[in-house]
Parts: structure tokens; sequence; C-alpha cells
């Protein structure tokens, strides 16, 4: 039997989710709450394995309070639950720690496989979100040939030292991937410790010159 916790601020769409999931026979529904501070009280006190995340929301919203969630308890599992379908909206999910991504007018059938596999520790797309991913790396595909330049970072430190090389500082960075500041700093100085460099402007010069942080706004 897997827990579930429906976070939506439309009273109506809860109410048929909760309809849907509470028969399914392998489901148990703990709770609901209608924004993402209400999300993470829920969360606290009632531990469920799997939330279903609108993105959305008044207040802390579905990114934010998803980022929170795989901070502060990553055996819980969420999945966002949105009418949103472009490939921003999916790999922003994926970046503050969504384990599953469906569109709300997603089958009954999909919404129970989707529970089921994300409580296991797979991850999991809509058939529609997929061909939105494969779409992109399809358009993208030669630059994920290319050597990356820095072998010795981790996807995540990548991601952060390309945002250094933009010019954002630990704030912006904190907000643009969901993170805590004191992350941010801890990845910060495991990429100058991983590139030997002395300096934050040593690494962000290195980074320039191989070519990242080029496309920034």
């Amino acid at each position: 039997m897997t827990t579930v916790l429906v976070v939506d601020d439309h009273a109506l769409f809860r109410a048929g989710m909760l309809a849907v999931l509470t028969a399914m026979d392998d489901v148990e529904v703990v709770g609901e709450a209608s924004d993402g501070e209400g999300a993470l009280v829920a969360i606290d006190e009632l531990r469920p394995q799997v939330v279903l995340m609108d993105l959305r929301m008044p207040g802390i919203g579905g990114l934010a309070a998803t980022a929170r969630v795989a901070e502060r308890y990553p055996d819980v599992s969420v999945i966002v639950l949105t009418m949103s379908e472009d490939p921003d909206s999916v790999f922003a999910a994926l970046r503050a720690g969504a384990r599953g991504y469906l569109l709300k007018e997603a089958e009954a059938d999909d919404v129970q496989r989707t529970i089921a596999a994300v409580a296991r520790g797979d991850a999991v797309f809509g058939p529609r979100v997929a061909e939105q991913v494969v779409g992109f790396f399809a358009a993208h595909g030669q630059r994920s040939s290319e050597p990356r330049a820095f072998p010795e970072l981790t996807g995540r430190e990548s991601e952060v030292l390309d945002l250094m090389a933009r010019g954002l500082d630990n704030a912006a960075i904190a907000r643009r991937l969901f993170l805590s500041e004191k992350t941010v700093r801890n990845r910060v100085s495991e990429i100058l410790s991983k590139m030997r460099a002395r300096t934050r402007a040593e690494a962000v010069a290195r980074a320039r010159d191989a070519g990242i942080g080029e496309s920034a706004d």
C-alpha cells in the first residue's frame, strides 16, 4: 500500500483526484493541501511515500515546495501533476527533485502506474511529456555528444558552474535551482576544490575560456 498526499489549489480538482485515488486498491490517501506551505506541514506530520504536486499555486509554489521536499525528506517522492507540458517546466521540476511528471488529463491507470513506479525509486514521465523531452534532446543532440569541459564535476556542479559563469551570485543560483544558499555555497566549494581553483573568479575565468556561460541573457 502506497501512502499519497494530494497538493493542488483547486478544491474541485483535489476532490476529483481524491475520488480516483481512493478507488485504487494499492493506494491510501493520507491527506491533502492547497499550497506548498500546507504541503510541507502535511508531509512533516503524515510522511507520505508519494506527493502529487501541482506546479502553480499561491504562496509557496509547486517547484519551490518540491525542492524543499527533496532536501528535507529524501524518502518522499514527488510527482508533478500539472497542465503544463513545455520542456522548461519539465526540466525545472526535475532539477527541483521531482520523480514523476504527469499532465492533469492523464488516465487513472497512468497515475496509478506512476505512483507505484516512483514509490519503488523509478522516475516516470507521462506519454506526452516523454515526447516533449525526447524531442528536446533530439533537437539538441549535438550538444550531448560534445565532451564535457570539466568531467570531474557532477551534473549539478556543472549547472552551478554555468550559472557562476553567467554572473549569478549564490543567492541567485539558489533561486534558479531551487536550492538553499548553504547548499549552493557547499557546491561552489566543491567546484573550486575539484577544479583546483584558488578563487571563484579563477573558476569563472576558466569556465568562460571553455565556453561555459556564453549563452547568458
